[in-house]
């Protein structure tokens, strides 16, 4: 059987967890941080844990893992 081929931005922009759950950085980080206030900055530091309805997407995307 053929192998399936791993999205390439995928790899590069998620993690998985020791759980198996998926892991990635918060949008709307990146530029025009004026109009945001000091508290959605501070909580949209970091990594967020993905939704299950997103993670079943991004599985797909990664057929072997990460």
């Amino acid at each position: 059987m053929p192998k399936l081929k791993t999205k390439s931005g995928a790899k590069k922009r998620f993690k998985l967890t020791a759980t198996g759950k998926i892991k990635a950085g918060v949008a709307g980080k990146r530029h025009r941080l004026i109009s945001h206030n000091s508290k959605y900055i501070r909580q949209n530091r970091g990594t967020k844990v993905m939704s299950s309805a997103d993670s079943k997407t991004i599985k797909s995307y990664l057929p072997y893992g990460l």
